[in-house]
């Protein structure tokens, strides 16, 4: 057995003993990793600002990009809402466990449809090392184990993480420190993308190259979007004030985020107008004219990612018509594109973004976490015993008891 695949059945052990914990013991696991980063935190800076050295002259030669460095910093308000996001997961309601399907299929015979974890989730990332982090308290509330493989310019400060995390776990009397795991070689990816026995999700952060490597390199499952290109659509009847504070937002603030607004589709009534002609000059690569919302869904159905779309109009019927029809994980009417984020959405933490049409789709926080499994509950009834002249099923809807099954 390589050392992957030792590493992955230990994973795998750890998660499905993590199916079997209850609420209160993933809670206390998070307090554990809580109360210990804040004890470590001179350790972990210090980690940190070797990783950020090294980096800054690496992107000093051009071997790395100044955009990498930039996220690399775990000081400050950066280090303060990492350690805050583990207290505000463990706080949520527990996602395990929940009814959302409830059948009567006969007289002693109930069908329930449950929330469950969905075992062992890789997660291979660059830089952000509070993704560590993130990530971690995230599949433990789930009852989730995870394998994370971060990138080499944040080496130490995802060593230190990965290693307070342990070591909290280790002081847990039900939760194994195995429910986290960390590989650092870059030559594992490949070999672990090959363990499907042991491995139910691959979430790939990162780089266009490194997300189309990993869906083209594997047949786990794959959660995430190898592209943002992201449009906004200024309809014809819309506030010019209101447009260009959204579109400054939408690019501005960030704007090599998978969630900025790369495509600008406009109108062509705007076309003649000094304030749109002259933002149609300066943007002419970004920009295109359309006839109609009808035009825009097309252009945006043809040739964007899927990611996240906007409209920008004083029109609720066009507006709705384009939230209906554009074929992406998030539409939004009057407001920036840049609102797709987990933490923005209210989900506490990231675990990444989807641009897939399986279980999970946008920002994927904890409930993305999740899959669910039927449980059919019977008093010694065969499939033999309905049919033709024989019983029937009643199929009767029964009222959801959300904490039915939590443990």
């Amino acid at each position: 057995m390589s050392d992957m695949e030792a590493l992955a059945t230990r994973s795998r052990a750890a998660s499905l003993s993590l199916q079997t914990a209850s609420c209160k013991d993933r809670n206390a696991a998070l307090s554990l990793i809580h109360k210990a980063l804040l004890e470590n935190a001179d350790k972990i800076q210090q980690e940190n600002k070797a990783d950020i050295e090294a980096a800054t002259k690496l992107a000093e030669s051009g071997a790395l990009s100044q955009q990498l460095v930039k996220r690399l910093g775990l000081s400050g308000s950066k280090f303060a809402d990492m350690v805050h996001g583990v207290k505000d997961i463990e706080m949520m309601d527990d996602p395990v466990g929940k009814t959302t399907l409830a059948t009567r299929l006969d007289d002693g015979l109930d069908l329930y449809k449950v929330s469950c974890p969905i075992g062992v989730v890789l997660i291979i990332f660059e830089a952000r090392p509070e993704v560590v982090v993130n990530i971690a308290a995230l599949a433990l509330k789930s009852g989730n184990a995870v394998i994370l493989k971060g990138g080499k310019e944040a080496a130490k400060s995802n060593a230190i993480l990965t290693s307070i995390i342990n070591d909290a776990l280790s002081q847990s009397k039900t939760i194994s420190k195995d429910a986290v795991l960390l590989v650092e070689s870059r030559t594992a990816i490949d070999e672990l993308l090959k363990l499907d026995r042991y491995i139910d999700l691959v979430i790939p952060r990162g780089s266009n190259a490194l997300v189309r490597h990993v869906q083209g390199s594997t047949r786990i499952p794959v959660l995430g979007h190898a592209d943002g290109i992201c449009a906004t659509y200024l309809d014809e009847k819309l506030d010019p004030e209101m447009a260009i504070r959204v579109l400054i937002d939408a690019k501005t603030s960030a704007p090599s985020a998978c969630n900025s607004t790369e495509t600008l589709l406009i109108h062509e009534s705007h076309i003649s107008t000094p304030f749109f002609g002259s933002l149609v000059k300066k943007l002419t690569e970004a920009v295109k004219t359309v006839p109609n919302v009808s035009a825009a869904i097309a252009h945006i159905n043809s040739h964007g990612s899927h990611h996240t779309d906007a409209i920008i109009s004083s029109s609720k019927e066009n507006a709705e018509s384009f939230m209906r029809s554009v074929d992406s994980a998030d539409t939004f009417w009057n407001c920036s594109t840049r609102f797709a984020d987990g933490f923005r959405f209210g989900f506490g933490a990231e675990i990444g973004v989807s641009t897939n049409k399986t279980h999970a789709r946008g920002p994927v926080g904890l409930e993305g976490m999740l899959i669910y499994k039927f449980r059919l509950y019977g008093n010694g009834q065969c499939t033999q015993d309905y049919g033709a002249g024989k019983k029937s099923y009643v199929h009767e809807k029964l009222e959801v008891d959300e904490a039915k099954f939590q443990i």
